[in-house]
């Protein structure tokens, strides 16, 4: 295991390109399953989640070669297995994202429960009842055995919006025959990305951005080129990063017509940001300060489905807002785990009151100091991260594993923007 060794108290600074989306990287990669025709992807970060994925991809008979960073060939021709390895699929939640491919391929497909974040229950109900209605059977063994002689186009209303339920509907639509509705889809960027490939390989779906897609069935797929977004999610750490060791960055091909949720987010603690076409510039010598409601109110923070703001950036705002001058209120109402790290954010001196599960009251400016800490997942990890660049003394970050399935060359990238950070064995 590896751990990053880093001393805090340092500015960043300086300019960096951002990196492709992970959560489009994922579905993208499954759906080369639905052409047996060459497939190219771009902008794929080279993160241990994109590896895993391209490893069932492999496992299950597709051909995957990289051609250059972040830029890969598959040719899906030959598919040999509808099984995922069970040692794969543990490692990643992502997995259960082949169900819908193979099931619309192949007919079939054997799945173990998926593995991922411990952030609090992520239930799997949606996919088996949306892929149930298209006309697939499921069987629970120890495995989930999907099964299907004809998939047929349906009016389907999911129980919740959620974005990995919405692609693999979406994955098992675009081969069923007829018409499919999905009302109540997930919209984020991540599932854009993926209904604008699979429509450059010859699907047909409309209502791409809205909860509402509507997908009408074709024979087949062709082969494509295509190049995923900026993650959102990267970009938002970094801008939050930036704010709290008080330097200054320029992100280059940021996306910010995917930021505008989060800018309000991050403008309730004073940060904010300027736009040059497709960069953006988060400028030094900001006051941090707590936009006050009117009225004087404390202001909250709370995520939302998108286009509200992201569940995956609540960590981030956490430990941002323990720099702030005043008090808010952070709401993460989607899972009931992923505030419990704030405990390590309190022994690094940082003023926090875990009211609940899903709620933190953060008042600072707190003077953090160094520490120990284990990375439960990815954005508490990077919360992590960014708690230490900005504290006091050296801190150590173990089971950082946990951090690069999310982040590219984390501990490189930030050294190139003057960070004191060195990815080391784990001694105990």
């Amino acid at each position: 295991m590896s751990a990053y060794e880093i001393d805090g108290s340092f500015p960043i600074k300086g300019k960096i390109r951002a990196g492709g989306n992970k959560n489009s990287a994922l579905p993208c990669i499954a759906a080369t399953l639905l052409s047996a025709e060459e497939i190219v992807l771009k902008r794929i970060p080279d993160i241990e989640d994109v590896r895993v994925m391209f490893e069932i991809l492999s496992g299950l008979g597709a051909k995957v070669e990289k051609l250059e960073k972040n830029s890969y060939r598959v040719h899906a021709t030959d598919i040999k297995s509808h099984e995922i390895p069970t040692e794969h699929a543990k490692n990643i939640r992502a997995s259960i994202l082949f169900a819908g491919p193979l099931l619309a391929r192949l007919g079939k497909v054997e799945l173990p429960p998926p593995g991922g974040d411990v952030i609090g229950r992520r239930r799997l109900d949606t996919h088996f009842l949306a892929l149930t209605a298209l006309g697939a059977r499921v069987e629970v063994d120890g495995v989930f055995q999907l099964s299907s002689n004809k998939l047929v186009g349906q009016d389907i209303f999911l129980d919740e919006a959620s974005v990995t339920a919405t692609e693999n509907t979406v994955m098992a639509a675009v081969l069923s025959s007829g018409q499919t509705v999905i009302r109540n889809a997930a919209s984020e960027p991540h599932v854009q990305d993926l209904c604008r490939m699979l429509n450059s390989m010859g699907a047909k779906i409309s209502g791409i951005g809205s909860n509402i897609l509507t997908i009408d069935g074709v024979k087949k797929l062709g082969g494509t080129e295509f190049a995923i977004g900026a993650d959102f999610m990267e970009v938002g750490s970094y801008i939050g990063l930036t704010a709290v060791t008080r330097g200054e960055l320029e992100i280059e091909d940021a996306g910010p017509e995917h930021l505008r949720m989060t800018r309000l987010a991050f403008g309730k603690l004073g940060i904010r940001w300027e736009r040059e076409g497709n960069d953006i510039f988060i400028p030094s010598g900001q006051e941090l300060r707590v936009v006050t409601e009117m009225g004087g109110g404390i202001p909250k923070i709370d995520d939302a489905p998108w286009p509200g703001f992201p569940a995956d950036l609540t960590s981030i705002i956490t430990v941002v807002a323990t720099q702030v001058n005043g008090t808010v209120l952070v709401h993460e109402k989607m899972f009931e785990s992923r505030m419990f790290f704030v405990d390590k954010l309190i022994s690094m001196g940082a003023r926090i009151i875990l009211c609940d599960p899903h709620r933190a009251v953060v008042s600072g400016p707190s003077r953090l100091r160094g520490g120990d800490m284990v990375s439960p997942d990815v954005r508490a990890g990077m919360a992590m991260v960014i708690a230490a660049l900005c504290a006091e003394g050296r801190s150590l970050i173990r089971n950082v594993y946990q951090i690069e399935r999310g982040y590219e060359d984390l501990a490189g990238r930030l050294r190139s923007l003057g960070a004191r950070i060195e990815r080391v064995a784990d001694v105990d």
